[in-house]
């Protein structure tokens, strides 16, 4: 898959571009492609969702630089910001692979090869998709997908603040937990290092689910 990074970006501009991705990849203009960016401070609503899992008023998000979208993944509320790496991978999921229960696993699988590049075991939480380190959420799933075509992706908490977690409700799910890799290794973290680490781990978990499928 070709990779794009975009560097910090708003939202909006992320959003654009992965529709536009997902128009030229679903006519066969353009190969499956994986936009990689860090997001200027934003709270996400998804199909899901509702607004009453956000606990502040708008005037104090915007005081705080934080704007508010609802949006057309699946998922509730969360929210992006700097030190945090966001992966939209647009992909069209042809014969076999039109699973998107296997498409998600197959992202959860992305993101615990990643924190093993770190040292760290991940885990599975029945009934709940994400990435877990013990019963705390270190990364987010929540994708869509149109013709077959998927967009959104998932979110990996590497230095960001995790202050403004508390101005929601993380996945609509009570009392839920959130850290970082920052938080969880005690030191910061080289962004683009994380990064890289991630490209590979795409690359090594598609290459095992290419090898699987051949079985």
């Amino acid at each position: 898959m070709r990779v794009t990074d975009l560097g910090i970006t708003d939202f909006s501009d992320a959003y654009s571009l992965q529709k536009e991705i997902a128009e030229r990849v679903y006519r066969g203009e353009s190969e499956n492609t994986i936009i990689i960016t860090e997001h200027r401070p934003v709270i996400t609503i998804g199909r899901k969702g509702s607004r009453k899992n956000i606990f502040r008023s708008h005037e104090f998000l915007s005081s705080r630089g934080i704007s508010v979208f609802d949006i057309d993944r699946g998922g509730d509320v969360t929210y992006h910001g700097p030190g945090q790496i966001v992966a939209y991978p647009i992909v069209r999921l042809e014969n076999g692979a039109r699973d998107i229960h296997r498409f998600l696993r197959f992202l959860e699988e992305v993101g615990e090869n990643l924190m093993a590049m770190y040292g760290l075991a991940s885990q599975k939480i029945p009934g709940l998709t994400g990435i877990w380190i013990g019963d705390k959420k270190i990364g987010s799933i929540g994708i869509g997908v149109k013709k077959w075509v998927t967009y959104h992706g998932m979110a990996l908490n590497i230095n960001i603040d995790l202050e403004p977690f508390s101005f929601i409700r993380p996945c609509g799910i009570e009392g839920l937990r959130i850290t970082s890799l920052k938080d969880v290794l005690g030191r910061e973290v080289d962004i683009e290092d994380a990064k890289s680490k991630l490209k590979l781990s795409f690359n090594e978990v598609s290459q095992l689910a290419e090898a699987g499928s051949k079985i």
